[in-house]
């Protein structure tokens, strides 16, 4: 079978709610980084073949196939399609995996993956509120199927990331622990220049807003979020305004417009598990990917999984027995934010160039998504 390769990435800072993008209009803040794409490669923009964009709650200005209007906006070719992809928290990651497969397939020879979120503008669960004066309050209740299988309380992350820190026994304290470090790590790689090369700078935004100096004894003063006794503001990701994208291409297009690649696409899977535990999928789904691909955790140089909360990332962690100083060595989305549909491969463009600093081989990214799901990617820098 071809390959699919990742010539080029790109991800916008991360604005933080109501921060300097939170004016951004969103088909604006994704065609930033597809100009940005287009304008650093070779490559003519009618000779893209698709553009896919994960997006979530696409209402608002982030209606309509918002891929595509993202590509107009930009001011590039009108002849090249778009599409808008939703699984959830894994949206963008999910672009990816349909940006290789078609290449893989000999469908395309030129595809840019990306996500776009303007959380401030369009908070989350929006699409959810809009439809409320319709008489729906979400997507469960009313499904005769679901209440039949799962009961009538519908899943929410919230309780879910509880769920997992009272089975994998993480006081409120290990929770905060670790956040606290991944605002350290964040604010390391900052003061160390580590994002540089993966940011694109916007509307005088040039670096990430969202980590902060904090202390365990100020975590300890913010109240519990929804009827939790562990879970709080501080050990869960931040809200924020973002896009990423990457360039993925075909051995044939590498050849055609004498690109150099920056990594292989390796591996790419998707499972899933219990839609009410929702955030554990991603356990199951890494013990898949590497039975598939016959690899160990040892052959892994680097991990990126979404700290969606901080119990997702250290049940992981603590399932997989894989080393921590290995995984979101930059800081996770505790610290700098997750823009859902933008997040999968606003990672994967940090693991992407974590692995090119450091050395490293193979990369693995994971994260858990709505309905108990979970993307796996196996990257190999070349």
């Amino acid at each position: 079978m071809a390959d699919a390769y990742i010539v080029d990435a790109v991800r916008s800072p991360t604005g933080r709610r109501k921060g300097g993008l939170a004016h951004v209009h969103g088909a604006d803040l994704g065609a930033h980084v597809l100009k940005t794409l287009v304008a650093r490669n070779s490559i003519p923009d009618d000779e893209y073949d698709d553009v896919m964009f994960g997006c979530v709650d696409t209402i608002g200005p982030l209606a309509g196939d918002i891929a595509r209007t993202c590509w107009l906006a930009a001011g590039l070719s009108d002849v090249v399609p778009g599409t808008t992809i939703d699984r959830q928290c894994g949206s963008s990651q999910q672009a990816v995996h349909f940006a290789a497969q078609a290449i893989m397939a000999g469908v395309n020879d030129v595809v840019i993956a990306g996500g776009v979120q303007t959380m401030t503008q369009i908070p989350i669960s929006s699409a959810m509120i809009a439809a409320e004066p319709l008489g729906f309050s979400d997507p469960f209740t009313g499904s005769k199927g679901w209440v039949e299988r799962y009961g009538d309380v519908p899943p929410t992350q919230f309780r879910s990331a509880q769920m997992i820190a009272d089975k994998w026994e993480l006081s409120r304290e290990d929770l905060e622990v670790y956040s606290l470090e991944s605002h350290t790590r964040a604010l390391k790689a900052i003061k160390e220049g580590r994002f540089d090369r993966e940011i694109a700078p916007l509307e005088g935004v040039t670096m990430d807003e969202t980590p902060r100096e904090s202390t365990l004894e100020k975590m300890a003063e913010l109240g519990y979020l929804f009827g939790c006794d562990k879970v709080t503001a501080g050990v869960s990701s931040q809200t924020c305004d973002g896009s990423s994208a990457m360039l993925i291409v075909s051995e044939e297009a590498l050849k055609r417009y004498n690109l150099t690649p920056r990594a292989r696409i390796a591996h790419m899977s998707v499972r899933a598990a219990d839609p009410i535990w929702m955030l554990t999928a991603p356990i199951p789904a890494t013990e898949y990917a590497l039975k598939k691909t016959g690899m160990s955790m040892s052959d892994i140089d680097r991990v990126e999984i979404n700290e969606a909360f901080a119990s997702v990332a250290m049940a992981w962690l603590k399932e997989t027995g894989y080393d921590h100083e290995k995984t979101n060595v930059n800081g996770g989305a505790i610290a700098l934010g997750h823009p859902l549909g933008a997040t999968g491969t606003k990672l994967m463009t940090t693991l992407l160039h974590e692995l090119e600093r450091s050395g490293g081989k193979y990369g693995l990214q994971t994260m858990c998504e709505g309905g108990g799901q979970a993307n796996v990617t196996i990257l190999e820098r070349l």
